[in-house]
Formats: C-alpha cells, sequence, structure tokens
C-alpha cells in the first residue's frame, strides 16, 4: 500500500518544501498499488516506484478523470518524471547535509510538531495520532519527514544566497521589454455589418449596397437597425452585436480598423475574402499600461524570485554532477 501522507509531504516542485499539512491529512489514501521497484538509486540510496507514486497521487488521479488513451499515458509520464526528479535532488540534498557534518537541534522537529498539532488538531495531540495511523503512519516516520523538510530548507538557506534587491537599471529594462505584462487586456464593444459576395455578383451590387448601407450610417442610420436588415452573419438579429472582444480575435485587417475606431464611431468598408464588412465600436476598455513607478516594487519581487531560482538550479546541477545517478 502507497502511503501518500509520508511522500506527499514533498511537494513537487524547485524548492522541495512540504505541502500544507491540514490537506495532507485530509487527502484521500491512493488506490493500493500491488507493483513496486526502483526507480533510482541515488549514490546507493534507493528511491522506490511507490515513493513516485505516492507524490504524484493527486496529480495522477486529476488527469485520469481529465484524460484518456494515449494522451493520459503520456502525461502521466511526464508527472512521474518530473516528480522522480524532485525526489532525486531531495536526496541529494539530504546527503550532502550529512556530508557537510551538519546538525539540527532536536528541539527544530519538536517546534515544528507542537505546531502541527496546534495549527491543525486544535492542539490536540491524541487526535494527531489518531490521524496518523488511520494513514498507516508512526509517529517516527513523521518526525522523520519533517526533519528532513527543515534539513532542505536550512540547506537551501546556506547554499543559495540571492541579492535581496534588484538595480533600477534591472528594473527599468524588465519594465521596457515586458510592458504588456503591465497593460490591461484592451477590448471594444463591437457591432458588424457583413454583406457577402455573390459569385454571380458582375455588377459589383453587393459592394454597391455596402456603400449604401455606410452612407445612411453616416446620415444618422441606427447601426443595429441596419445590421437587422442588411446584414447576413450570424449577429444579425441581435442587431451585429459581438459583444466585447479583445485582440487577435478578429482578422488581422478588421483589428487593425476595428481597434483604431473611437467609441462611437463607423469605420469605412472593410473588404475581406470577397465580403464587406463595416464595424462600429460602441464602448471601449483596458489598455492602459501601469506606470513604471507603480510596477517598481512586483518587477524587483520577480527579477529577486528568478534570481534564487537560476542559483538555486546552479546549486542543484552541481551537486547531480558529482553524485553517482542511475534511474529505472
Amino acid at each position: 500500500m502507497i502511503r501518500p501522507l509520508f511522500f506527499g509531504i514533498f511537494a513537487a516542485g524547485a524548492l522541495l518544501l512540504a505541502a500544507p499539512d491540514r490537506a495532507l491529512f485530509a487527502a484521500e489514501a491512493p488506490e493500493p498499488q500491488v507493483v513496486d521497484g526502483i526507480a533510482a538509486i541515488v549514490n546507493g540510496e534507493v528511491i522506490t516506484f511507490s515513493q513516485v507514486r505516492g507524490l504524484t497521487f493527486p496529480r495522477e488521479r486529476l488527469l485520469r478523470q481529465q484524460l484518456r488513451g494515449q494522451e493520459l499515458e503520456k502525461q502521466t509520464k511526464i508527472v512521474r518524471a518530473g516528480a522522480l526528479k524532485d525526489l532525486i535532488d531531495r536526496q541529494l540534498i539530504i546527503q550532502q547535509f550529512r556530508k557537510d557534518k551538519l546538525q539540527l537541534p532536536d528541539y527544530f522537529v519538536e517546534q515544528r510538531m507542537k505546531d502541527i498539532v496546534r495549527e491543525n488538531f486544535g492542539g490536540d495531540r491524541n487526535t494527531f495520532i489518531k490521524a496518523l495511523q488511520s494513514q498507516n503512519f508512526t509517529l517516527s516516520e513523521f518526525k522523520k519527514s519533517e526533519l528532513e523538510k527543515i534539513i532542505v530548507a536550512a540547506m537551501r538557506g546556506k547554499n543559495v544566497k540571492p541579492n535581496t534587491v534588484a538595480s533600477p537599471s534591472r528594473i527599468a529594462e524588465y519594465y521596457r521589454t515586458h510592458r504588456e505584462e503591465f497593460t490591461t487586456k484592451e477590448e471594444i464593444k463591437l457591432r458588424m455589418i457583413m454583406i457577402p459576395s455573390r459569385a454571380y455578383d458582375a455588377s459589383g451590387s453587393q459592394k454597391a449596397l455596402a456603400e449604401e448601407i455606410l452612407s445612411k450610417l453616416a446620415g444618422g442610420g441606427d447601426f443595429e437597425r441596419m445590421a437587422q436588415m442588411y446584414s447576413e452573419d450570424s449577429t444579425r438579429d441581435v442587431g451585429g452585436d459581438w459583444g466585447w472582444v479583445e485582440r487577435k480575435t478578429l482578422a488581422p485587417e478588421l483589428e487593425k480598423v476595428a481597434f483604431g475606431l473611437k467609441k462611437g464611431k463607423v469605420s469605412r468598408i472593410v473588404e475581406l475574402g470577397g465580403n464587406y464588412y463595416i464595424v462600429k465600436v460602441d464602448d471601449r476598455r483596458g489598455g492602459a499600461t501601469k506606470p513604471l513607478e507603480a510596477a517598481r516594487t512586483d518587477i524587483e519581487k520577480k527579477l529577486v524570485q528568478e534570481e534564487a531560482q537560476r542559483l538555486q538550479e546552479n546549486w542543484l546541477a552541481s551537486l547531480r554532477q558529482k553524485a553517482t545517478i542511475r534511474t529505472f
């Protein structure tokens, strides 16, 4: 039987830190796995398939609800490969901790256990023990898992030390090259009249009709009424109302014209694919860009996080390079 609580506490992710304990105790037990084996050997220490599946169980359950066949198999392999990589990295970190002959005071783990009992079980230790037993765990196993989480966090703090601030020039450069991140989505409330081409329209009567409609609109004609009378697209019955439209929804030619219009304005005739279009913008929203000063704090935080991630990956890569790792 896989025991997901023990292995599931190591959340998939670069830092290999634990998921919230409350969610772990509430998690369903996975279906029994009758097949196990060695997934990897890291400097002589074994990682089993059951450990990998214990870590991936919640994600795999979601995949089974969403996918079938080859796509399910493909995504399951990707999830398990990611989990195995995380478990290998976690093992390397713990091994390096031992190699460096580091130690953590016992009270670190004891305090962590007290915090779990207080935060998740209302301070009732007996209820906590029963929860462990219901998941087929011993207290010593859980303490070991908590100790390893603390080790991972401590080793990260010792070996990954990014700058806590980013230079003004880096912040300005990021803002300049990522302005879209600080610009709200631009949308227009669009109406459209579409006059289709006719294979037999050698006289150009369809274009003449579009020109007549445009003339009526210029003279004060109601766009909604004109659409109901003449348009031949799916929005005819609602007066050509397309609702709120964002960029990259329309064909490029139509998008350029429509998004170039001011609120309340009607376009020229746009010929596209032999059809004739007239659009009107009833309203506009979004498209505003947050100024640099307002975005500075968010940019700095992101740059610091990116540097920490880069340094951490470099550190883990150095551990992998020095290790003997076999995967199966």
